[in-house]
């Protein structure tokens, strides 16, 4: 069973995709640029990551296109998305304990 319990965190949901007649282009950089990708070289002699946006913040990502992210976050995250074109749906939501201990964690 889940629980659910009291919490000063407000937790949004945020839904979002790329419109149908974004370039293809387009399609594959802007998940590297949002989640970030590890990259080698070489034949993978030389590995290294690039870092993504939501690597600057806590998140929980519940399915493609569907994050968990806290309310002081949700503007630096709208502004990226901005950036992208994207379609948002963002709403306030009531998280489970499992949500909370992830967004808890801080990020550098």
């Amino acid at each position: 069973m889940l629980r659910v319990f009291e919490h000063a965190m407000r937790v949004m949901i945020v839904v979002f995709y790329l419109p149908p007649n974004t370039l293809p282009s387009i399609r594959n950089k802007f998940p590297q640029k949002l989640y970030g990708q590890a990259v080698s070289s070489w034949g993978g002699k030389y590995r290294y990551r690039k870092v993504g946006f939501l690597e600057s913040i806590p998140y929980r990502k519940l399915y493609r296109g569907v994050i968990l992210v806290r309310d002081e976050d949700i503007d630096s995250l709208l502004d990226f998305l901005k950036g992208w074109d994207t379609i948002v749906e963002v709403r306030e939501i009531i998280p489970l304990e499992e949500d909370l201990e992830v967004l808890s964690k801080c990020k550098d």
